[in-house]
């Protein structure tokens, strides 16, 4: 299992173009990939969930990887997470 911590700089937060790119961009590994706030969460594979999870800039957010991918999957969301939040 793989992990990373990432603060949120998009003044829109998670907002729904880019977690559906996320979500999309996930569906095609084969690690479970949640993400966690605070005490909630979610599959980011999930687009209502993902969205629903409400990161707003500034606040810091949790990616767990776990699966046969994850060290490609790693790298893969470290570089989204950074262009994108």
């Amino acid at each position: 299992m793989k992990e990373f911590t990432y603060t949120i700089t998009d003044p829109f937060g998670i907002h729904a173009r880019p977690a559906g790119m996320l979500a999309k961009l996930c569906k095609g590994f084969e690690s479970a990939v949640m993400i966690r706030k605070e005490d909630k969460e979610v599959d980011v594979k999930r687009l209502v969930a993902l969205i629903g999870l409400a990161a707003k800039q500034g606040e810091a957010v949790t990616v767990t990887i776990d699966g046969p991918d994850e060290d490609v999957v790693l790298s893969a969301l470290e570089a989204f997470f950074k262009e994108n939040f």
